[in-house]
């Protein structure tokens, strides 16, 4: 069964830095079309960045242009997402999301908190 775990969250002061980083179980990541989106409280599930299975393109959110990148690294077998620069209203769980056979396959999903 596949499944994508999240890791790399926790709390951060504005202008700080974090990694995240998903993992995947039962499916090689290489060979797959990875997201990243968030989720605000009384928001919705907003995509923020997604990186191609065979050539690494990467797609941006407006909001996440110029300070996240996507990034691959299929021999640890991990898609990351490096945010700099980040705002308090950044704050929100985070969530790695692959598609199987039209399946949507999410995280458990990782906190984000960026408050001084």
């Amino acid at each position: 069964q596949l499944q994508v775990v999240e890791s790399g969250g926790g709390l951060v002061h504005p202008g700080g830095s974090l990694r995240l980083s998903c993992a995947a179980s039962g499916f090689s990541l290489s060979s797959y079309v990875i997201g990243w989106f968030r989720q605000a409280p009384g928001k919705e599930r907003a995509g923020i960045a997604c990186i191609g299975a065979k050539n690494n393109s990467t797609v941006y959110a407006n909001f996440a242009k110029g300070r996240f990148t996507i990034s691959r690294d299929n021999d640890k077998s991990l898609v990351s997402l490096q945010m700099n620069s980040l705002k308090p209203e950044d704050t929100a769980t985070y969530y790695c999301n692959t598609i199987s056979k039209g399946v949507p396959y999410w995280g458990q999903g990782i906190q984000v908190t960026v408050s001084s």
